[in-house]
Formats: C-alpha cells, structure tokens, sequence
C-alpha cells in the first residue's frame, strides 16, 4: 500500500473548506444553478449505482451532478429529510465528512437511514471528486413497494 500525500498549506486548506461550506449551504437551499457553478465540468462522481432508487445514477458533468439534489428533493418528502454532520476533514485540496443521513420516499412512504461518508476533492475552486458512501441497503428498501 502506497500512501499518495500532496503539499498542504493553510491556504489550500482554507480555500478547500470554503467551496465545501459553499457546497453544502447550496445543497441545503437546493439552489441547482449555484451547485453547478460550484462542480467542475466533469467530475469523478461515485456513488453506487442503484436501479431500485432513481436518483442514485452514474453521473460525471456539472449539470448532472447538480441536478442530484433535484432529483432527490423530486423523490423525497422534504419535511422528513434529515442530515447531519459528525466530522469535517480537510487536508489540502481534499475534504472528508462523515454523519448521519435518514428520509422518507415519498412513492411508497417509507424511510431509510443510515451513515455516509463524502469525499470531496476542490480543485481550481470547483469540486472535481464527489465519493458518497452510504447505506444504499436501506435506501433501496425504501424505495420498493
């Protein structure tokens, strides 16, 4: 194993959890045009592909990273979405947050919950890398009548 470590300085640092505390505010308000503004052109998007949960798809342009959120809110009932944040790491270009994340789908009613972790790399001022992790077990029950 191979340990790839790149030059931290404050102001990486500072300017990295910048575009993140942007990012997460823009998610918050579902403000689309602004999460756009904030993913790079393309963008190395993982998040297990699901079939049973329609927002949850290979995605790789600015346009179709944002729309994520969207098409979360479209699928969801707002009133039930819950997040909250545990940890929130930065080295460098590179940010890590972990917590806690629970919904209700709104076609069958029922809720899902569970970890996550993100993986957030900013390059340039845009985010570049969006790794999610979560507990898409749940979430695919959720979402099957």
């Amino acid at each position: 194993m191979s340990v790839k470590s790149s030059p931290t300085t404050p102001t990486s640092v500072a300017s990295t959890r910048a575009v993140v505390e942007e990012f997460l505010a823009a998610r918050l308000a579902g403000d689309t045009g602004r999460l756009t503004e904030l993913f790079a052109d393309q963008v190395d998007w993982v998040l297990a592909e699901n079939p049973a949960v329609p927002w949850i798809r290979p995605r790789s342009t600015a346009a179709e990273c944002a729309a994520q959120a969207e098409e979360l809110m479209e699928y969801t009932v707002a009133e039930n979405a819950r997040a909250s944040v545990d940890a929130f790491l930065v080295d460098g270009n590179d940010a890590v947050l972990t917590g806690h994340v629970s919904g209700t789908v709104r076609a069958t009613g029922k809720s899902f919950e569970g970890p996550f972790a993100l993986r957030l790399t900013v390059e340039g001022g845009r985010i570049t890398r969006h790794h999610l992790y979560e507990n898409s077990l749940s979430i695919a029950e959720a979402c099957t009548p």
